[in-house]
């Protein structure tokens, strides 16, 4: 019995696109897609864990590249160890490494490192270049989130009970953190 041909897609921002994964992907006779918009920072993401419990021994786990399924070295090394110990292959089409193998266990281990290396150094840089900017007074922050014109009706729809408060986001076209911040003011 041969396994299934599963992809993980991910993408850090609702803002960015996972069309290229798929396109990337679209070779592989995927049977089963997880897909998601989260950070990498760390393994807690709704979409990956479906996609370890579902993984059976003999299935191939196809992803892009290493980043896609974590940013740090111990994340990307722990999936990995859960995924050879349930006998499943994972397969990394950017880097051509297949984990089962040792000289794909080395070089996981480099490349997971390197990841990690560069995700600190992008970090570091990015908070340099904040600091530099706020001391030339030239860093204002994220720019300021207006209400929408109809929050007033819709906020006292979802005060009232009328609507549920992603019903309101979706209706106000707020992002959650947003939306209730903009509630806490007027409770406030």
């Amino acid at each position: 019995m041969t396994g299934k041909n599963i992809a993980y897609i991910r993408c850090s921002s609702i803002e960015q696109n996972e069309a290229r994964q798929f396109e990337a992907l679209k070779n592989y006779n995927i049977d089963k897609y997880f897909t998601e918009k989260a950070s990498a920072k760390d393994t807690n993401r709704p979409q990956l864990q479906l996609m370890l419990d579902y993984a059976r021994e003999g299935d191939v786990i196809y992803i892009k590249d290493f980043s896609r399924l974590a940013r740090s070295t111990k994340d990307l090394l722990d999936i990995v160890e859960i995924l050879n110990k349930k006998g499943v292959k994972l397969i990394s089409l950017k880097e051509n490494l297949d984990s089962n193998t040792s000289t794909g266990k080395l070089m996981l281990t480099m490349i997971a490192a390197i990841y990690e290396f560069e995700r600190s150094n992008l970090l570091e840089r990015q908070a340099e270049g904040i600091a530099i900017a706020k001391r030339l007074g030239k860093f204002k922050g994220r720019k300021e989130i207006k209400k929408p014109d109809n929050w007033n009706e819709v906020y006292s729809r979802y005060k009232n009970r009328q609507l549920t408060g992603k019903q309101a986001m979706n209706e106000l076209k707020l992002k959650t953190n947003t939306f209730y911040k903009f509630v806490n003011a007027e409770i406030a």
